[in-house]
């Protein structure tokens, strides 16, 4: 009778085992795709809208258009190319030939040193 009791032990132990790997692999599937839509609606979707955001703004740019560059220079937009803008510096009008990527931002409102001098 004991031997009986043991094979019916050892039975309901491996149908456990048999069941136990198959769980396993759902629930580390089902981490996997948690993880995966974290990385996109924390990392991968606002950088895709800041990369459309910026397309958006270069392609709008106008002759006329205050500018702020990546290197933190100022200036004003008076000719546009494909690939470069020429812009003007300070109030000696200093012209500029960059490239268009190089545009950090357009600026809303004219800066006090553009403003001619009063005598």
């Amino acid at each position: 009778m004991t031997s009986n009791l043991m094979w019916l032990m050892d039975a309901s132990g491996a149908a456990a085992a048999d069941g136990a790997p198959q769980t396993t692999m759902v629930g580390s599937l089902v981490m996997m795709v948690a993880m995966v839509a974290v990385f996109w609606f924390i990392l991968i979707r606002p950088q895709r809208k800041k990369d459309k955001a910026v397309k958006d703004m270069l392609a709008k740019l106008k002759n006329g258009d205050r500018i702020t560059t990546i290197g933190g220079i100022y200036g004003t937009i008076t000719s546009l190319k494909d690939d470069t803008v020429t812009i003007v510096v300070e109030a000696q009008k200093v012209p500029m030939v960059m490239a268009r990527w190089a545009i950090r931002s357009v600026e809303d409102a004219p800066l006090e040193n553009d403003v001619e001098p009063s005598v």
